[in-house]
């Protein structure tokens, strides 16, 4: 790493041999650098980190977020006004550096109260760094009174820590298991802390996701062979009927092949709607909360009063590109499946339905990150979701109840898949979760 450097510093050796201009009038020597100078050339061994080790980027980018200031010495106009410009071009690239970070980057002053989040962080705790900055610690996340020990220690004696498989309480009561990092930063006199957090379930789930999109592929290939080996001979079968149905004397006769034609014809379209629409996607710009008021009209009209159906928006999330009447069908296959899971209960509470949406940054769908993601939530206090069935709840033909086709999810996560997005289910026994995640951005990162 030492040599990696070296090289990126001298790939213009004339840069630290030749006067800086405008030197002479702001009262430097000939062999001396203003300081924004020196920043200019530790912005490009930040370039170089950032090639080499990416970590790494964040402390050195902090540092020079806390620690860039006007120039002492220049006595000039022209002096104060090129180091003003320097600064705002490189706090903007600082700034960009780490809202664009994928780790949650927390940075605390000496009395351990907040001083920045990125928005990684933000979207980890569902807090907003600007509306928390001041506050302790515990204000922002609940921690055991050893790792705030050690925190003090790491302000006092300036020793970094790393801490593995920690257990955070956020402030909206989920629990999160996160490996985090502590490095202290020695800033005009005052030492600050840098925590990087990595939550250890997102590489989890991004596991899972994976399982789940190659089991899906795989469920399609056998559905599309399946759907051909029956289609033929159905196809054999209803000509036959029909070619029979000629041939017969007797009308009676007849509605025994016309039995054999209305089953073909069933059977064929079960077989296609296993296989999912063929039509693509006909995208436009759309609010997704018009989708959810259009379902949620449909429901009302069904359920005659017997569920409760509560909105949860926010209204800040800008249209996505779907296809509405798709995307339609999709939440109401979820909706409906929550309404017989309620009805079916003995007990005698009334269900209750609610739809939450909300802005996730920087979220990876398959292989691919998305700086901003639309997040639909589908909640229900049924039943629940039978353990055996969670992990196959998905597939063509899977269903909880004796009278269901099994078709409903099935078609809604093909519906989902051709908007490159992501469902996931979560369940137990009064709380069931379907979770649908559209990208609100064309251009994406590749992980």
């Amino acid at each position: 790493m030492v040599r990696s450097m070296s090289a990126c510093a001298t790939i213009q050796p004339n840069l630290v041999q030749e006067p800086w201009p405008g030197s002479a009038v702001c009262g430097h020597s000939l062999q001396k650098r203003p300081d924004f100078a020196d920043k200019a050339l530790l912005f490009g061994a930040l370039v170089c980190f950032l090639q080499l080790h990416w970590q790494s980027t964040v402390l050195v980018a902090l540092l020079l977020l806390v620690q860039t200031n006007q120039h002492p010495h220049c006595a000039t106009a022209m002096c104060q006004k090129r180091s003003t410009r320097f600064m705002t071009i490189s706090d903007a690239l600082h700034r960009l550096l780490l809202d664009n970070l994928t780790t949650a980057t927390i940075l605390l002053n000496a009395d351990l109260r907040l001083e920045y989040m990125n928005p990684a962080a933000e979207m980890l705790l569902a807090i907003s760094g600007q509306r928390s900055h001041g506050q302790f610690i515990s204000e922002l996340f609940t921690e055991s009174a050893e790792a705030l020990s050690s925190l003090r220690q790491a302000v006092e004696q300036a020793h970094p820590f790393t801490k593995r498989e920690a257990m955070l309480t956020a402030l909206t009561g989920q629990t999160l298991t996160v490996d985090y990092a502590v490095t202290p930063i020695l800033s005009k006199g005052d030492t600050l802390l840098l925590l990087e957090v990595h939550p250890r379930d997102r590489l989890l789930r991004i596991t899972k996701e994976e399982a789940q999109l190659s089991k899906q592929e795989t469920t399609k290939m056998l559905v599309r062979g399946l759907a051909h080996e029956i289609k033929n001979p159905l196809g054999g079968i209803r000509g036959a009927a029909q070619l029979l149905a000629r041939e017969l004397p007797e009308e009676s006769l007849k509605d025994y092949t016309n039995v054999i034609i209305e089953e073909a014809d069933r059977l064929r379209n079960l077989v296609d709607r296993m296989l999912g629409s063929n039509k693509l996607p006909s995208l436009a710009m759309t609010n997704v909360h018009e989708v959810l008021e259009r379902v949620c009209s449909l429901v009302e009209a069904e359920s005659q009063g017997c569920i409760t159906l509560v909105r949860d928006y926010d209204p800040s999330i800008p249209d996505v590109l779907i296809d509405r009447e798709q995307m339609i069908q999709a939440v109401l296959n979820i909706v409906r499946n929550a309404m017989q899971a309620i009805s079916g209960q003995n007990e005698l509470r009334l269900g209750r339905i609610t739809l939450r949406t909300r802005a996730m940054r920087q979220f990876t769908i398959g292989h691919v990150r998305h700086r901003l993601v639309s997040k639909i939530e589908i909640i229900d206090n049924g039943p629940g979701i039978p353990a055996e069935l969670q992990e196959t709840i998905f597939y063509p033909m899977v269903s909880g109840r004796p009278d269901g086709t099994g078709l409903g999810l099935a078609i809604t996560q093909n519906i989902i898949s051709q908007h490159q997005g992501l469902i996931e289910c979560d369940s137990h026994p009064g709380h069931t979760t379907f979770s649908i995640f559209l990208p609100l951005e064309q251009g994406a990162a590749s992980t």
